[in-house]
């Protein structure tokens, strides 16, 4: 690499980790101009800096060969298997077993752009957009991802990403999940998949202050007022804030659904090879 690094690119300790999971050169045909790693360099700049890809720098490669295998490597779902691989790397590397067998389930709500696409409003959130519905483990590592129109509900939307995910967790056994999915769908849960659904609910949920009759007591003196942490809760927001620090993800600026799922993998693996380099 004959240029000035950006704090984007993939370092040598993370290209070694990185390099067996990508293709290798074919051995015959035209030689490859550009090398996989400046590829992935031009990917993150991309992703984290939050520009367009016809404004990527002149000392990257051009954005026409970017983008063509972030398209291609998304479309033979490679994106995806790379993620896997490192998730488990990562879960070793924490003292955990490869899958998990816990998760918390939860939605962030985002406005889309004019490229067009799937969207709906999202009410309670006053967001003209789509939804990004994510499992995660006890660490906050993206299990499963479905991106949806907004208006769909929590609860519809769970059971998607559900089917999604039902056959790669065998040692899957229980969720968490904030009042939003209550309802019928621990029940389906438990009947379709075996595993159990807890609703975590805020310490002060029913008392005043929330939609409660008039004539409720008032709450003890232990409930904490202001910011509470809410248990496992605190996990599935603690990822979404990580997709917060990649600025392409500060809007959904896809015209595919299935776009925006591949770059949620695309940020995650991106924070765990970094991690992963560090051990």
């Amino acid at each position: 690499m004959d240029r000035k690094a950006y704090d984007t690119d993939v370092t040598d300790a993370e290209w070694i980790i990185l390099s067996p999971l990508f293709p290798k050169p074919r051995r015959t045909g035209r030689p490859r101009k550009w090398s996989l790693r400046e590829i992935l360099n031009g990917i993150f700049y991309v992703i984290r800096g939050g520009n367009a890809w016809r404004l990527m720098p002149h000392d990257l490669p051009p954005w026409p060969t970017v983008y063509y295998y972030h398209r291609v490597w998304r479309l033979w779902g490679l994106w995806e298997r790379v993620h896997t691989l490192l998730r488990e790397r990562v879960r070793i590397s924490a003292g955990r077993d490869s899958t998990p067998s816990a998760a918390i389930i939860d939605s962030q709500s985002v406005r889309t752009t004019e490229a067009g696409g799937p969207r709906g409003y999202d009410g309670g959130k006053k967001i003209n957009g789509r939804k990004r519905h994510i499992l995660v483990d006890t660490l906050g590592l993206v299990m499963g991802v479905v991106v949806h129109r907004a208006d769909i509900q929590d609860r519809a939307g769970a059971v998607l990403v559900f089917n999604k995910v039902r056959n790669d967790f065998p040692r899957m056994k229980h969720v968490w999940a904030d009042a939003g999915y209550t309802g019928k769908l621990g029940m389906e849960l438990k009947k379709n998949l075996g595993w159990t659904l807890e609703i975590v609910k805020h310490p002060w949920s029913g008392n005043i202050g929330t939609w409660a009759p008039v004539d409720q007591p008032p709450p003890p003196i232990d409930v904490p007022e202001g910011f509470v942490v809410l248990k496992r809760r605190w996990v599935v927001e603690r990822t979404f804030s990580w997709f917060g620090k990649a600025r392409r993800m500060s809007r959904d600026y896809e015209a595919s659904a299935e776009t925006t799922e591949n770059l949620i993998y695309e940020v995650m693996i991106r924070l765990m090879v970094r991690r992963l380099a560090r051990v």
